[in-house]
């Protein structure tokens, strides 16, 4: 009979204990001023710790090939306030302009309806339509010390109608406040 846990190496998980490490190494972000094409693949509401509404949305990367797969996490503050920013009225409007733009490009029924979307429509009208989209890079300090990066959203448009997909040469990687230089 077949063990579930037999390994193909014939190692026993029995005397490997509690502990395990998979290797390998953290991806870097994907360079600043990318255009890439992406797919929405997860639209929902969500909420932070405060218990504060913003629209989450999880791109995922159609082209270039060498992105292929990423995962950009993309928040709207389109309803409540976002705690960290300075100026949270232009925020929500400039989350709002972002999220009519998404959806233009997926077809307009969201901002055709006047309603405030609900996780049902905004699976149903924004989730799988391509579009481009300018990936810019954040950089900032973590509370231990190290540097924590990340990818946001700069601007959308349509496949075939924003320039052509490019990738960015590198640029230098310089600390920024996340909320200053990402809008959304």
């Amino acid at each position: 009979m077949v063990n579930f846990w037999d390994l193909s190496d014939g190692d026993d998980l029995l005397k490997q204990g509690g502990s395990f490490e998979v290797g390998g190494g953290d991806l870097e972000p994907i360079p600043s001023d990318t255009t890439c094409v992406a797919i929405i693949d997860e639209a929902k509401w969500d909420q932070d710790r405060e218990g504060n509404s913003f629209i989450s949305l999880r791109w995922s990367v159609v082209m270039p090939v060498e992105y292929k797969n990423r995962k950009i996490f993309h928040k709207l503050w389109v309803s409540d306030d976002d705690p960290r920013a300075k100026n949270p009225v232009s925020k929500r409007d400039k989350a709002k302009r972002m999220l009519a733009a998404i959806d233009t490009n997926a077809g307009g029924k969201l901002l055709a309806s006047g309603k405030k979307p609900t996780d049902e429509m905004m699976g149903a009208t924004l989730v799988n339509k391509p579009m481009q989209i300018k990936v810019m890079m954040w950089e900032q300090e973590k509370s231990d010390g190290s540097m924590g990066r990340g990818n946001w959203i700069a601007a959308v448009s349509p496949r075939n109608g924003g320039g052509s997909v490019h990738k960015a040469a590198a640029t230098p990687k310089a600390a920024v406040n996340e909320d200053e230089d990402a809008p959304f």
